[in-house]
């Protein structure tokens, strides 16, 4: 494997996202990861990210010395590459020029880092204010670009890389084969790590876990993550698995009746419905924080999973967590911010005697996909939108009433017909309605209205971790708004979101 040390980047997941790409398994840890761990990981190559810090900063984040002594090859970038330089002895000043933006790199020296790159000039992206010069007698120069002198290194042994620019995002057209290089030329990785490896481990290690007789309960969403997990863990233990789908009037039209098809019927899962909307609802009464929200709701599912019958004699639970999940919800990252907490991340409560099975907790959502459709799930399962564990009361900003949960069904409804039928939908990670705290002033029938406002959210992604909004038909995008405002009566006036994330999240809550 590759450990990934992160420095707080906001692009750290697409360094992971570009080594799982060429077929080899990695981590992502903390910059200050105690190197005691790293040795018991044995990782065949490490990755310092980038980061928002200078090293000139006080109590800039900073490596163990003793890292740099590790046998394996180290792989340097921006601020990573910064602090390599710095602990080998090379100066990092502050550049008199910030250098954000596409830049030419000149490749100076063949380097296996740079094998299969056609040509000597190659557009790469950079985002650093410091830049690497007068560097020691141990390194070597093997890349410029007009602005920085030392674009690329290495050292005399070829055994520690550092790059200021970053190869893992898609404005650096060479960076794929050039994380490639460094993970198999120069790591050794033989790049074997498939989902048909991942469904052999993973199977395993659960069997192994939960032993011959005991039983694991899960809760199903509806969504892709707990589906997928869901029919990994059955091909494990098979009929010990017991799964729970709650009701909590939260969810999609049509949901309910959708998985007890589809678990019940086409797989065979021992499948408990549970209908707890009236207690969902009741707790999220005048609840407006968003992170309480998602505290509420994940503290009632606990509650729900004890009152059911199905969790005696179960010893473990089972859930669909993401990596990043993991990521939003835990600052473990060091410099990095908790943006959202995410309902089954973080334990459970105390009281609760069971432990935790998470088969997908290293998985980005598109290989999640990938492992659907190898344990057989239909398409109408696995290449489903994503869809928030919180459901709908995440879409409703604002007070999550019974009334308003039913208007923005409606409208979602009506946004999943339209895409479902345009042609649009295979381009898109998400598309859905958000339901507003505000009215407006409108005309209907002649007379002023005072009614609701739906927003529409569609982004385009690869992973999640950073998304565009989709440039849809203005055509298409009157036909929704028209349907929403003259077939649901409370909503006067649909917009529609022009925002990407970063800054913005996909979802609104």
């Amino acid at each position: 494997m590759i450990l990934i040390l992160d420095f707080g980047s906001q692009y750290t997941q697409l360094i992971a996202r570009r080594v799982r790409e060429a077929n080899v398994y990695c981590e992502i840890q903390p910059f200050n990861f105690p190197l005691a761990k790293i040795r018991a990981m044995a990782p065949r190559g490490i990755i310092l990210s980038g980061g928002p810090a200078s090293l000139y900063e006080e109590n800039a984040p900073d490596i163990d010395p003793a890292l740099l002594k590790f046998d394996a090859p180290i792989l340097g970038i921006c601020y990573g590459m910064y602090v390599v330089a710095t602990h080998l002895g090379a100066k990092t000043p502050p550049s008199q020029r910030k250098e954000y933006g596409p830049a030419t790199l000149q490749i100076d020296a063949p380097d296996a880092l740079f094998e299969g790159l056609e040509g000597q000039e190659h557009r790469v992206w950079m985002s650093h204010g410091d830049r690497v010069e007068a560097i020691p007698s141990t390194l070597r120069s093997i890349a410029h670009t007009t602005n920085a002198p030392c674009a690329a290194v290495r050292t005399v042994d070829g055994r520690i890389r550092g790059i200021q620019f970053h190869p893992e995002v898609v404005h650096t057209p060479c960076g794929a084969q050039i994380l490639r290089n460094f993970v198999h030329r120069i790591c050794g990785e033989p790049g074997d790590w498939t989902m048909a490896n991942f469904i052999e481990t993973k199977v395993g290690e659960i069997r192994e876990r939960v032993g011959a007789r005991n039983k694991v309960l899960l809760g199903l969403s509806g969504g892709v993550d707990s589906s997928v997990a869901a029919a990994l863990i059955h091909r494990a233990i098979g009929e010990r698995l017991k799964c729970v789908f709650v009701d909590t009037g939260l969810l999609r039209a049509g949901e309910r009746e959708r998985m007890e098809n589809v678990f019940a019927g086409h797989l065979g899962i021992d499948l408990t419905v549970s209908d707890a909307s009236e207690l969902f609802l009741t707790r999220l009464k005048d609840v407006l924080d968003p992170e309480q929200k998602r505290r509420i709701i994940g503290h009632t599912f606990i509650d729900v999973f004890e009152s059911e019958d199905v969790v005696r004699g179960a010893k473990f639970l089972g859930q669909g967590t993401l990596y990043p999940d993991v990521i939003e919800s835990v600052s473990f990252k060091g410099p990095s911010a908790v943006i959202k907490s995410h309902h089954n991340v973080g334990g459970l409560p105390d009281r609760m005697k069971l432990e935790l099975i998470e088969p997908l907790r290293e998985l980005f959502k598109d290989e999640v996909r990938e492992l659907g459709r190898k344990l057989g799930l239909p398409g109408e399962i696995v290449d489903r939108e994503p869809f928030p564990g919180p459901g709908l009361a995440v879409r409703i900003v604002g007070e999550v009433t019974r009334d308003r949960v039913e208007l923005l069904r409606r409208a979602d409804a009506i946004v999943m017909e339209e895409f479902a039928t345009s042609g649009f939908a295979h381009n898109l990670w998400q598309a859905f309605a958000v339901l507003l705290p505000l009215k407006t002033v409108g005309v209907m029938g002649d007379g002023r209205s005072y009614e609701s406002v739906i927003a529409i959210r569609a982004v385009e992604s690869q992973d999640g971790m950073t998304a565009d909004w989709a440039r849809l038909d203005t055509g298409f995008l009157a036909r929704v708004s028209s349907r929403i405002t003259n077939e649901i009566r409370g909503v006067n006036r649909v917009v529609y979101d022009i925002t990407s994330k970063p800054p913005a999240t996909i979802e609104w809550e």
